[in-house]
């Protein structure tokens, strides 16, 4: 696997460019079992101003992920770009969203976990084929256990609370009628 360890004290001032292609290799080490298979280029452009480094974190590609509806692969499209600061400190601290600070008897920064991050955060929370686009087999398995409600209950529950104000006597739980015959006997 590609070393993902940047040399930081010995980078010159100036920009240095590192590129990485990503396939299901690196998933696998970082322990992420939802990618499917996996396409991704990304590139980390490092910029050295005295002790600051400014790390530009780019990533475009493709995953394949489970559709949350229908489970089967679908294509999700990776773009996008992160950017952070890293200076040396006393102990490694991540607190802040756009500043990293690294121990000082760090030689080198292992960049995987940004990387994975921000590939990571692309994938929306929910993920489903666009309509029509599931396993049909899926589908119509799904379809066949969804609990709908006839029509008549329907609009049951639509006047339900409305008695008063419709004047209907009509009940559709007898729960409801036994409650009411309280109600006319205060």
């Amino acid at each position: 696997m590609t070393t993902f360890e940047l040399p930081l004290k010995g980078m010159p001032c100036g920009t240095q460019q590192y590129e990485y292609r990503l396939g299901m290799d690196f998933f696998r080490a970082m322990e992420s079992y939802d990618v499917l298979s996996a396409a991704v280029n990304a590139t980390v452009d490092v910029k050295r101003s005295g002790d600051i480094y400014e790390l530009c974190i780019t990533v475009k590609g493709e995953l394949g992920i489970p559709c949350d509806r229908c489970l089967e692969a679908m294509e999700h499209e990776v773009d996008a770009e992160y950017r952070v600061s890293v200076k040396y400190g006393e102990e490694y601290n991540d607190d802040a969203d756009n500043v990293i600070v690294i121990a000082e008897s760090s030689n080198t920064m292992n960049v995987a976990g940004l990387i994975y991050d921000t590939i990571m955060l692309t994938i929306p929370i929910k993920h489903v084929h666009p309509e029509g686009g599931c396993d049909a087999a899926m589908q119509a398995q799904l379809n066949a256990h969804r609990a709908t409600l006839a029509a008549d209950e329907l609009e049951d529950m639509g006047n339900a609370g409305n008695d008063e104000e419709t004047n209907d006597d009509s009940v559709c739980d007898p729960r409801w009628e036994a409650l009411r015959k309280l109600k006319d006997n205060n």
